[in-house]
């Protein structure tokens, strides 16, 4: 039963952190979170969709990852990449989502998109069935580097920035504020939905016992 609540959890994160996505992307003009900077810069440049390149772009790191270390390479990181691209593509394709009107009401829209991506972040990571691509990545890097998470998250996600605005990526004041939002959310969910999580999986083996 525990592993059906896990999966459930794991998917509801997924896709609500997709809706979130989409919502920024549908206000670029105030910015967006780094990695999505790339991912429209690279739709607007090459073509496919960008939930083509945030899939091709989660695969891509999963092949890094599994060279650093094999052991932040799960089943639930492959379900991340395919899982977060395709529905980000789906949500962009119904057009049922509110869209940039440039006024105040973007600052809404822009404001709840990070907020569902910061709960529903922390709410797939603490079904622990596999971290996301980027997140991966960068536990890997930091533990070949032997260097701070935080240091190595900064990095790259500068690194990502810098390139997606080259190759002209929607940049803006949310997207340097997007991690001071995102962050605190990110944490409260998953240390919340892991204890109950735990809760749970202790409860399901005390009956079984």
């Amino acid at each position: 039963m525990i592993k059906v609540i896990r999966w459930s959890t794991f998917l509801v994160g997924l896709i609500f952190f997709s809706l979130g996505i989409a919502l920024t992307i549908n206000v670029q003009h105030l910015g967006v979170h780094p990695w999505d900077v790339l991912t429209v810069a690279l739709y607007e440049k090459v073509g496919f969709s960008i939930g083509t390149w945030n899939i091709l772009i989660g695969l891509a790191l999963v092949v890094l990852t599994w060279i650093f270390d094999k052991q932040y390479v799960k089943i639930g990181t492959f379900l991340n990449a395919l899982i977060v691209g395709s529905f980000v593509d789906f949500f962009l394709w119904i057009e049922i989502l509110p869209t940039a009107s440039h006024t105040w009401t973007d600052i809404f829209i822009i404001i709840s998109g990070i907020i569902l991506m910061g709960l529903s972040g922390g709410l797939y990571n603490a079904a622990r069935i596999g971290s996301g691509p980027r997140d991966g990545f960068m536990l890997s890097l930091s533990e070949k580097l032997a260097l701070p998470i935080r240091r190595v998250r900064i990095i790259t996600e500068c690194l990502v920035l810098v390139v997606g605005f080259l190759l002209g990526g929607p940049i803006f004041w949310f997207t340097f504020i997007f991690t001071f939002i995102q962050s605190p959310l990110f944490q409260f969910a998953f240390v919340k939905a892991d204890q109950l999580l735990q809760q749970l999986d202790n409860k399901g083996r005390h009956v079984s016992s």
